[in-house]
């Protein structure tokens, strides 16, 4: 007497469904292909049509799983489900684009464990940066024209040629004059990198670059204003109000950017 698993035809994948299912309820999960091709003793094929029909038929557990042996009866046997083709995504095909619509969350199932997902985002595009040698274009001939500014205002000043080392070095003399463009238009420039750096500043070393930045700009325009104007009238000496001005140049440089170095190491609050 033989029992209906081991009749002497080959079952149908179809009839064999209700007996996968039966295992995988005690199971608590989808089982395996070797577990089904020895628990139901079918060849590769049929077991791997009966992993796709249960996967295709969205396996839920209706209990967790029990501590009966795996060989015991199946259950009664309910209405076989039609094996439909699925064909899993590949995961990379959706990583290899750029995504540049609105940010969706897709949730995706774990092969093997059908209660847990995981949340899929896009990929964002990621933008070359931009290449800086326009930069250094458009600075040399801004620099030609700043630099004589500035030292041509500041000889009609009274910067001039000095010896800062007497009885040391007699011969070591220095034009003062270059301490106006090194001094006003590269805190102007430090200023405005601070100002435009990003997220990574505190907002009161923000606040205080752009404020800075956008005075050292506009006193560097008028010093180059006030320099051709006195040059073209032919001008030898600038006047008074202008001199004293000028004067005080290196000294607000110098407490400016000793400030904002300062507000740049502090956080936010405090």
């Amino acid at each position: 007497m033989t029992t209906p698993s081991m009749s002497a035809y080959p079952r149908a994948v179809e009839d064999l469904i209700p007996a996968a299912r039966a295992l995988a309820d005690k199971l608590g999960r989808v089982p395996s292909r070797n577990l089904l091709m020895r628990e139901l003793r079918v060849g590769s094929p049929k077991a791997t049509a009966l992993r796709e029909a249960l996967a295709t038929a969205e396996f839920t557990p209706t209990a967790p799983p029990a501590a009966a042996p795996v060989d015991t009866p199946p259950g009664p046997a309910t209405e076989p489900v039609p094996a439909e083709p699925t064909t899993e995504p590949e995961p990379s095909s959706s990583l290899a684009e750029p995504v540049t619509g609105p940010e969706v969350s897709t949730p995706v199932a774990v092969v093997g464990h059908p209660s847990s997902t995981i949340t899929t985002g896009p990929v964002s595009a990621v933008r070359k940066p931009m290449r800086s040698w326009v930069l250094l274009l458009l600075a040399a001939p801004a620099f030609v024209a700043i630099w004589s500014g500035w030292v041509g205002l500041g000889e009609l000043t009274g910067f001039g040629v000095v010896h800062p080392l007497p009885g040391i070095w007699d011969s070591f003399s220095l034009n003062t004059a270059i301490t106006l463009p090194v001094g006003v238009e590269a805190y102007a420039a430090y200023a405005l990198r601070a100002w435009l750096s990003g997220d990574g500043v505190p907002r009161r070393a923000r606040r205080f670059a752009a404020w800075s930045a956008i005075g050292s700009l506009l006193l560097g325009a008028a010093g180059q204003v006030a320099y051709h104007l006195m040059e073209s009238a032919g001008v030898t000496s600038a006047p008074w109000w202008i001199t004293t001005l000028v004067a005080c140049l290196p000294v607000a440089v110098l407490g400016m950017g000793a400030a904002l170095a300062h507000l740049l190491h502090t956080r936010d609050g405090s």
